[in-house]
């Protein structure tokens, strides 16, 4: 009898102790709801979400970004739709410097940074940014940028298409791929811009079979009622496709730059160039304080020099999209060498 009442005594103390072990060690684990065996992967993952880096190379070297950024200023002209596009919210933009139909521009609660000219960077420390973007317009304040933002990644995405550079052409296709593939690394967008670049080179591919590599070119800029020349290689935004596309240029003068209103040539020159295409950038329909200027093909139309031009009696013109004097994204070029290559196949 004794012993019966010791073996159920010692089975009830054994089953309370590994009652007690059992509660100790739930304790000590880390929660796991799918009820999976945890072999520290959950606590491994959390570690690595707190700290989600990648590296970057920009025009400076090598910058370790966080992926997903909270508080992202964009400063480059050549990302504003892509981050659009993505979803991706902003902190700050220089709104004057870009199209007003940009969900930023309307969007009280984005920041104004103001123009390249007369930026408030101080508006910019504010915003106190995790990632700022910068490129073209805004490359001349890098410097100022990091000593502001000090705890920031500041990346600048900007590339050479003036009359200095030695390959314009290179320069803009590889700037426009290299720039949106490392947008989607650190947004975690790697499938939607790898599909972006692989339309961009579709678009490039089919624009240079378009071209019957005889046809004379002529490209220009129109602003503010007066029609400027943009010079093949440095010319704003046409003149580095001389050298992707193979272009013959219908004119050629010395001393040419980039200048963002084209190089002063008399109508008359134009004309006696005899193009057998004209390429126009309407350079006010994208600045919203000329609102009230006159469209780019009114002044081509109305233009007497040209009228007897091969290009203007064949009706042979492709205009820019009307936003790419501030948007000068990949997009916007998409969009153009989809048109070129459509109007050229005619």
């Amino acid at each position: 009898m004794r012993r019966s009442r010791f073996l159920v005594l010692t089975t009830i103390i054994a089953v309370f102790a590994l009652l007690l072990a059992a509660c100790s060690n739930s304790s000590n684990v880390t929660p796991n709801p799918a009820n999976e065996i945890n072999d520290g992967e959950d606590v491994v993952a959390n570690e690595s979400a707190e700290v989600a880096t990648v590296e970057i190379t920009d025009v400076h070297g090598t910058v370790t970004v966080p992926v997903n950024p909270q508080n992202v200023v964009a400063l480059d002209n050549r990302t504003f739709e892509t981050l659009s596009d993505w979803g991706i919210e902003l902190a700050a933009v220089p709104k004057g410097v870009m199209t007003a139909d940009s969900p930023y521009v309307d969007d009280e609660s984005v920041l104004d940074i103001g123009n390249h000219r007369e930026p408030n960077l101080e508006i910019l420390a504010a915003a106190e940014p995790e990632l700022v973007i910068i490129g073209q317009r805004f490359a001349e304040y890098y410097d100022d940028i990091k000593a502001l933002v000090p705890n920031a990644a500041v990346i600048d995405l900007n590339f050479d298409v003036s009359e200095t550079a030695s390959r314009p052409g290179d320069n803009l296709i590889n700037g426009l791929i290299n720039s949106t593939l490392t947008l989607g690394k650190i947004f975690d967008k790697t499938e939607e811009a790898e599909q972006l670049v692989t339309e961009f080179e579709k678009a490039i591919e089919n624009a240079k079979s378009a071209y019957n590599g005889s046809d004379t070119v002529m490209s220009v800029i129109v602003s503010g009622g007066n029609i400027g020349f943009s010079a093949p290689g440095s010319g704003r935004v046409w003149g580095p496709m001389y050298d992707i596309f193979g272009w013959v240029p219908a004119l050629r003068v010395d001393s040419a730059t980039s200048d963002h209103q084209g190089d002063e040539v008399s109508v008359e020159a134009i004309a006696q160039s005899n193009p057998d295409w004209i390429f126009v950038l309407d350079r006010d329909a994208a600045v919203s304080s000329t609102s009230d200027a006159v469209p780019a093909q009114d002044v081509i139309d109305n233009s007497p020099a040209l009228q007897n031009t091969t290009a203007v009696l064949k009706g042979q013109l492709i205009y820019a999209p009307a936003d790419t004097y501030t948007n000068e994204s990949i997009q916007t070029y998409l969009e153009l060498f989809e048109n070129i290559a459509n109007t050229l196949s005619k």
